[in-house]
């Protein structure tokens, strides 16, 4: 294996020939043979090591044999031994006995990973996740031993002292590059410990055991004896560090992070994982204090508070040296300014380095993440990875920021090899550079700075792209107002400039003036002042742009005045000027978006999703939410912000004319799906939890209407219908016997209930989950009323009742509703059978006598004229209800399936279904064909008008409708004028009224 290394050449040749000389005595006098430490590619790793790194040339001098046994296994072996040496270590042993064990294993494992790194045999990645699993079992076995000899001391009553670990209440949470497995060479090792005092009779006990034993461990590993340390320690992630003991209660940690928590403890918490001790404590730690990590709502502000943290280091380390970002070409394509510039530089805090593409990644995770949990990951390739997959970052920068980061990373431990100090800085003088680019394998300090600097360049380029503070500093608004004011004429002035009739001046003044003070709760910070001032001349330039710019500034005003804190709203504009030309669209175009977004402002994050595979990417993040949440509750809340930006994000999508109605259809009805289908999987299991099961039952969420034809609109109300089924000897639901052995049975809380009263229950639970209010309304408002018996009957119905109904009592009209019946969730045996009862009862078998073609025509054609009589429509552009609209289109494809009664010639979208109906025979193609067209254009219409106008059709579209709106309009439309949309509208009803008149029959 050695042969194929490219070992680094010594930049000390003198100290390597001596180290060389050194290495094949001790050979000798230990017996190895001469052919192992003059085979391939040895000569050349001693040379590397002896003249290139003190620390690692004594290491080989320590331990002779393992090298040799290195030279002949290689590393991947070598490593698996030292490892299974660990997992048979006995932690019982004394502490002298451990603390050597710990100390000759790091240096064991250390060098291994060290010749693998250098020789090129492992990557990066496989290198510092071999020093992490190092930490990690030195960690496990130094808390084992630390348990063990507090039981041995009758300090602690473990539960299991074979295992001491398991479920003793004290665990050590990993931070930092242990917490993401990429530790340093020679890196500290990050930790927070807690323990959970109610896991003991006596807690002021066990806290000074606990505490003790803290004390004990970080003496473990860092304390210097004979054979070195294992890690040095960092505890100051723990919360409040200045004023808390090594050890926290988790109770204390987590009331700290739900109240006091910082940005900065967010992003050391993302890298947060359990690594000894007790780890499902750990797990739950990090799963109670999810929420504080991981925000639902897009929280952009924090992008400043990370720069804020950056640009203190920056100011530390920048001193006399010139902004990287803006360093001439010349001077990269010259070696020795290049040189002059590195020379000190910091790795890991300095310009294009470590920490600031560590920063891009972990902000756009922080960023994203809460919606998005796919995007979590502890690794920084991991994470510039997903973040690409979803589309947050250009996949070219990510390339760069990954090369250069894999190339900083090598030289840090090329860094860090040469003496085991924690540093991250280039040497300072040009000698010790050349001798850095020898060990770093170039053949000189000009090639390797002529690399070095145009990367890290690149990559301080990106970070600023990201990370640049466009807002003011504070100190830069502080006691300065937003605008003149309106006495002395310069708003006046401002606004005119912007675009703003004269007309429109005096009320748009009194916005203005209304946002200097402190009126206003979203404005009441400085920094919300200094953002909304930087932002105020593009928002006015855009707002005057449009046809009714006083209109633009109130609805943003109001959408302002809904929020909290206005620095998360602001930011978002901020860092995405683009949005407030979009934003200032609809402002002017639809009054419905307007008031929509003013209540439910989260709705806004909608427009900042990616558009690519959108529909998969959705369902994926609803799923992702589903497995975090704890409980129903959890989860309903959770899912509001996202469902309200997928459906403004759909809505601006079709107003912007960048999808179709259709596709728009489509994608709000897989978002319903998977949201009833995940909130009933939720619902079900707590409700198993409180009345256990029904052996082999079920139940069916069947959707109806514009749900179950996949046809969806803004602002759909969920038809519903609720089916169970169950063997007919299952009268009751069953719970688990309790464990009497345990102090409190597991299952107490549980009772049995009736098979009716279950699925009752079930149903009610699912519709409240459904519908529960919160600051911006349910989920979806679920209509129930065309289940059997409507209002009056069950909410959840049996299967046989369910086909005893439509056996007996059933109106045609309700057999019109089934064909478009969807089942969207059910166990899957109920779904099948479930398809077959629908089917019959469509075909009218189920029926002793089914309806004849003349008794079905005349039931529609009542029907139809019912609802003409008792729900007339309220204007010509109620298109669902005037006569000729789309109900009459709907009413024709309906009753002809039913005619048809056969399979070949139903499907629950109207549009296929009368394509099949033309193919049956049952419509003549140019019947078909003529109200496929219509059915289209009406819905089009109904939903545009629904986007602009919301649920209530307008009378006048002249008088109802802005200018702007009335373009939108028209061009959805592809029509000219409005006089061309009432002709083609009023043509179009009495075409469809005579076709539904001769299929159907008139309507009195």
């Amino acid at each position: 294996m050695w042969p194929d290394a490219d070992w680094p050449a010594p930049a000390d040749k003198r100290a390597a020939e001596l180290f060389t000389q050194d290495m094949l005595a001790l050979a000798q006098e230990a017996g190895i043979a001469e052919s192992v430490m003059i085979q391939p590619g040895a000569r050349e790793l001693l040379a590397c090591l002896g003249g290139n790194s003190p620390y690692l040339a004594d290491l080989a001098r320590e331990d002779v044999l393992a090298f040799a046994a290195l030279l002949e296994q290689g590393p991947d072996i070598c490593v698996q031994d030292a490892f299974a040496t660990c997992a048979e270590f006995d932690t019982t042993s004394g502490r002298e006995c451990v603390a050597a064990f710990l100390r000759h294993t790091k240096k064991r494992i250390a060098f291994i990973c060290a010749v693998a790194d250098l020789g090129g045999f492992w990557s990066l990645e496989e290198v510092t996740h071999a020093l992490s699993r190092l930490a990690d079992t030195a960690l496990d076995l130094a808390v084992r031993h630390l348990l063990w000899c507090a039981f041995q001391a009758g300090q602690l009553a473990l539960p299991n002292p074979e295992q001491p670990a398991q479920g003793c209440g004290f665990v050590i949470l990993a931070m930092g590059k242990l917490g993401a497995r990429e530790l340093n060479f020679s890196s500290d090792i990050d930790l927070m410990v807690l323990y959970d005092p109610t896991a003991y009779p006596q807690s002021d006990t066990v806290r000074r055991v606990f505490v003790r034993m803290t004390s004990d461990l970080v003496s473990l590993m860092e304390a210097r004896d004979a054979n070195g340390y294992v890690f040095r320690t960092d505890l100051r992630l723990r919360p409040d560090p200045s004023s808390t003991p090594p050890a926290v209660t988790v109770q204390a940690a987590t009331l700290y992070y739900e109240s006091l928590g910082q940005t900065w403890e967010r992003a050391a918490m993302t890298k947060a994982r359990p690594v000894a001790g007790d780890l499902t404590l750990g797990r739950r730690f990090l799963a109670a204090i999810r929420p504080f990590i991981w925000r639902r709502h897009l929280d952009f502000a924090l992008i400043d508070d990370l720069h804020d943290m950056k640009a203190r280091i920056d100011r530390y380390r920048k001193a006399g040296r010139t902004d990287l970002s803006t360093l001439p070409d010349a001077v990269l394509a010259d070696p020795s300014a290049s040189i002059e510039w590195l020379l000190g530089h910091n790795l890991k805090l300095g310009q294009g380095g470590i920490r600031e593409i560590e920063f891009i990644a972990q902000a756009m995770q922080l960023v994203w993440g809460g919606r998005e949990p796919a995007l979590r990951d502890k690794t920084t390739f991991g994470a510039l990875k997903k973040l690409v997959g979803s589309g947050r970052l250009p996949r070219e920068e990510a390339e760069v920021l990954a090369r250069t980061y894999r190339f900083l990373r090598d030289a840090e431990h090329r860094l860090q090899m040469r003496a085991d100090h924690q540093t991250h800085s280039l040497p300072e003088t040009r000698e010790g550079f050349e001798a850095f680019a020898i060990f770093m394998n170039y053949p000189d300090a000009e090639v390797l700075a002529l690399d070095m600097l145009p990367r890290m360049r690149k990559a301080r380029r990106i970070f600023e792209r990201h990370f640049v503070l466009h807002s003011a500093q504070p100190e830069e608004v502080e006691g300065s107002v937003l605008v003149p004011g309106p006495e002395d004429g310069q708003t006046a002035e401002l606004l005119q400039k912007h675009g703003f009739p004269p007309e429109q001046v005096e009320e748009a003044t009194q916005v203005l003036t209304r946002w200097r003070g402190n009126g206003l709760r979203a404005l009441r910070s400085e920094r919300a002042h200094a953002l909304l001032r930087v932002l105020l001349p593009t928002l006015l330039a855009s707002f005057g742009a449009r046809s009714n710019p006083l209109a633009c500034l109130r609805r943003f005003d109001a959408l302002l005045a809904r929020q909290h804190a206005g620095v998360q709203l602001l930011s978002l504009f901020e860092r995405n000027p683009a949005l407030v030309d979009r934003i200032a669209n609809i402002f002017d175009a639809s009054v419905f978006l307007a008031d929509y977004l003013a209540d439910k402002p989260s709705a806004l994050e909608g427009l900042l999703e990616s558009e690519p595979e959108e529909g998969r990417t959705v369902v994926a993040r609803l799923q992702h939410l589903a497995e975090e949440m704890a409980d129903v509750e959890e989860l309903v809340t959770a899912l509001r912000p996202l469902l309200r930006g997928e459906e403004f994000r759909l809505s601006v999508a079709l107003l912007e004319g960048r999808m179709t109605e259709n596709e728009a259809e489509k994608q709000r009805t897989v978002l319903a799906d998977t949201i009833i289908t995940i909130v009933k999987h939720a619902v079900e299991v707590e409700h198993t939890r409180r009345y256990g099961h029904v052996p082999g039952g079920g139940m069916a969420i069947v959707a109806l209407g514009k749900a179950g034809s996949r046809e969806m609109m803004p602002r759909s109300d969920l038809d519903l219908l609720m089916v169970f089924d169950h063997p007919e000897d299952v009268q009751a639901s069953e719970v688990p016997q309790a464990d009497t052995k345990a102090e409190r049975p597991l299952f107490s809380a549980l009772r049995s209930v009736g098979v009716a009263q279950y699925y009752t229950r079930l149903a009610h639970a699912f519709i409240a989950a459904l519908t529960a209010p919160g600051p911006e309304g349910p989920l979806y408002a679920v209509d129930m009323r065309l289940r059997p018996s409507g209002a009056a009957g069950p909410v959840a119905v049996s299967r046989p009742a369910f086909l005893r109904y439509h056996t007996e009592s059933a109106w045609t009209w309700e057999c019109m509703a089934l064909t478009r019946a969807r089942i969207v969730a059910a166990p899957v045996e109920l779904k099948r059978v479930l398809r077959q009862d629908l089917e019959a009862i469509l075909d009218g078998r189920l029926r002793a006598q089914p309806a004849s073609r003349a008794t079905l025509l005349k039931d529609a054609c009542a029907m139809r004229a019912r609802l003409a009589r008792d729900l007339p429509a309220s204007s010509v552009w109620d298109v669902k209800r005037r006569l000729g609209g789309l109900i009459d289109v709907e009413f024709i494809a309906q009753i002809y399936q039913l005619i048809g009664a056969n399979g070949a010639v139903r499907d629950v979208s109207t549009r296929l279904a009368l394509g099949r109906l033309e193919k049956a025979g049952l419509l003549g193609a140019e019947d078909a064909q003529f109200l496929k067209q219509a059915e289209l254009f009406w819905r089009q219409l109904q939903a545009v008008l629904r986007l602009l106008c919301g649920a209530t059709p307008p009378v006048d579209l002249e008088r109802d409708l802005a200018s702007a709106s009335l373009n939108v309009l028209l061009k959805a439309m592809k029509l000219e004028t409005l006089p061309d949309l009432i002709e083609k509208a009023n043509i179009l009803a009495r075409d469809v009224h005579a076709v539904f008149a001769r299929l159907v029959g008139p309507v009195e």
